[in-house]
């Protein structure tokens, strides 16, 4: 049963992107096929999650080779909740793409190249070895590319050539670290990489080096401080069902790797290198809300609040603690939902306002109060401001560096809190409080909007949708988050007892 659940996450993908190029030439076929896959790939994450619960970790060994010598598939509970919260993420914006999405861009590869994309992500989080967590990296890298360049503007050229580029030396010093890593110990199973480094006659000197070529790579993709330049660049280029996806998901996979790699390979030298990433941490923080507070732009507003808000998902990694860990994942699960439902509520009112840029937008409140409430909801979620998710994620971590004496950590976090504020009230007031702008230079669709077709107006209806359903997760996170809370303390409490894992993978029961 385990082998099932293991390589379901990444069959239903993988054969529902397979049966779309069947059917290039049928967008409505693939619409069907795509939609039906990412439900299966819901109700694949959910059985992964129950099982991995009530059983702690599972393993299997593809093509029955016994680890470290085969390719291995690991599932933990921080494994497990990602795989579920980006197949979550991934229904709401395949729903959102049936009618906010162009069709010249649907019938070019839009639904099997998300469907690869959630493969990619899966790939990623139940890898079980370091050479396969490059591959499917690079599968993400090919997806996300050819989706921010699909349509072919001049900014959305311009925007892939920059993601691709930077991304590529990522994957370089990421290379060489994998390199060095098993020029070293001789094997890239990351449980037989722990298990070694641990040992008191294994010769560790040059793993603090390869350390640093993982952090450089993975800070890149994470889009740390002073790594982040490539993101507001890149994500606000494409149409928003695409970088909704891409800003929701892609980052928190570097997250992820960074927190793998760091508690379980690379934990053993971190007197040097928590420091730094403590540093990183607040410096990420503070860059990112500062970027997002100058600029007028929806869409670039919420691109550097993502920078902003990877500050806080390594901050706990930096304090390396139980609390700190959990409310790194809460954290992590938190944004993913509140940040990919910013984007869409975006790409709602630039889909009746035709603009993503402040000074052009107003009176949304009046048009589309609903949509302010759901705005509301996300914003006070992102900002921390009780009793909203975001809130219980950013309590866990300043409480695990009250308790760590990180005093100044706290501080930026609760400082950076209060700038995010600022933010998304600016938001607020200027695409839904203030008036319509009536100005002579405003160009014509922002001084008077057209009276809505009947094909516009369910086109908006049906975008509402998977912004209702973001809300719900959101709320419900907030109001209920014991559930959450439990698995990440759990999940943080595996990360932190590599012996768990190790045996999981290298000693599994007969």
């Amino acid at each position: 049963m385990s082998h099932l659940l293991l390589v379901l996450p990444l069959l239903i993908p993988l054969f529902g992107a397979i049966l779309c190029l069947f059917f290039w030439y049928r967008p409505g076929a693939q619409k069907i096929l795509s939609l039906l896959s990412q439900l299966g790939l819901v109700s694949a994450a959910v059985w992964l999650l129950l099982q991995v619960n009530s059983e702690e970790i599972l393993t299997t060994q593809i093509g029955n080779w016994p680890a470290p010598f085969g390719i291995t598939l690991v599932a933990d509970l921080f494994g497990s909740l990602m795989v579920l919260s980006s197949s979550l993420v991934g229904l709401a914006l395949l729903v959102y793409s049936l009618r906010g999405l162009d069709a010249p861009r649907q019938r070019f590869g839009y639904y099997p190249l998300l469907l690869m994309l959630q493969l990619g992500i899966g790939g990623a989080c139940l890898t079980g070895d370091l050479f396969n967590l490059f591959v499917w990296f690079e599968v993400l890298l090919i997806c996300c590319f050819v989706l921010i360049s699909l349509g072919g503007t001049r900014a959305q050229l311009e925007g892939s050539i920059k993601y691709v580029t930077i991304n590529i030396l990522a994957s370089s010093f990421l290379l060489m670290g994998i390199g060095v890593v098993y020029g070293i110990l001789g094997t890239l199973n990351m449980a037989e990489l722990a298990q070694l480094v641990r040992a008191p006659d294994t010769n560790t000197s040059l793993i603090p080096m390869a350390g640093m070529f993982f952090l450089v790579a993975l800070g890149i993709k994470a889009a740390v401080f002073p790594l982040f330049f490539w993101l507001p660049a890149s994500y606000h280029t494409p149409p928003i069902a695409i970088s909704a996806f891409i800003g929701g998901l892609l980052t928190k996979v570097g997250v992820y790797a960074l927190v793998r790699v760091f508690t379980l390979i690379f934990a053993i030298d971190l007197d040097r290198t928590l420091p730094l990433i403590m540093l990183i941490s607040g410096l990420t923080m503070l860059i990112g809300v500062l970027g997002a507070a100058a600029q007028t732009d929806f869409r670039k507003i919420l691109s550097f609040h993502i920078i902003s808000q990877i500050g806080y998902m390594i901050m706990g990694l930096s304090l390396f603690t139980p609390l700190a860990l959990a409310g790194t994942i809460f954290f992590i699960i938190h944004n993913i939902l509140v940040k990919t439902n910013l984007f869409l509520i975006s790409g709602v009112v630039a889909q009746r306002h035709k603009s993503f840029a402040l000074p052009f937008l107003g009176g949304a409140y009046l048009l589309q109060p609903v949509l302010a409430l759901l705005f509301v909801l996300s914003a006070f979620s992102l900002a921390g401001i009780p009793p909203f998710s975001g809130f219980w994620g950013k309590f866990m971590l300043a409480k695990g560096g009250f308790e760590a004496g990180q005093w100044l950590l706290v501080g930026t976090s609760l400082g950076v809190s209060l700038l995010t504020v600022f933010s998304m009230t600016k938001i607020w007031n200027e695409v839904f409080w203030k008036n319509k702008p009536q100005e002579e230079g405003a160009p014509s669709q922002a001084r008077e909007l057209p009276e809505e077709s009947p094909a516009e107006r369910r086109t908006r209806r049906l975008m509402y949708v998977p912004v209702l359903f973001l809300s719900g997760l959101i709320v419900c996170m907030g109001l209920y988050a014991d559930p959450l809370i439990s698995l990440s303390q759990r999940a943080a409490e595996q990360l932190l007892n590599s012996d768990v894992y190790i045996n999981a993978v290298m000693y599994p029961p007969k």
